[in-house]
């Protein structure tokens, strides 16, 4: 189950790493209109993005 855990972890980290290096410039310009969120905007967001995952996830399970 821990070997899950940390695959999962990793696909994460090779996919959050790829627009800093493919895209530098549009990741820079992407982090700084996102600090300019206010925190409801930013909490948006995230729930959002968590909305997502969690559908992605029972679309493949």
């Amino acid at each position: 189950m821990m070997a899950y855990w940390l695959a999962a972890l990793g696909l994460m980290l090779v996919l959050e790493g790829m627009m800093p290096f493919l895209f530098p410039g549009v990741w820079r310009d992407t982090l700084s209109k996102l600090s300019q969120l206010k925190e409801g905007q930013m909490r948006f967001v995230g729930l959002i993005l968590m909305l997502s995952g969690l559908l992605l996830l029972y679309w493949i399970k």
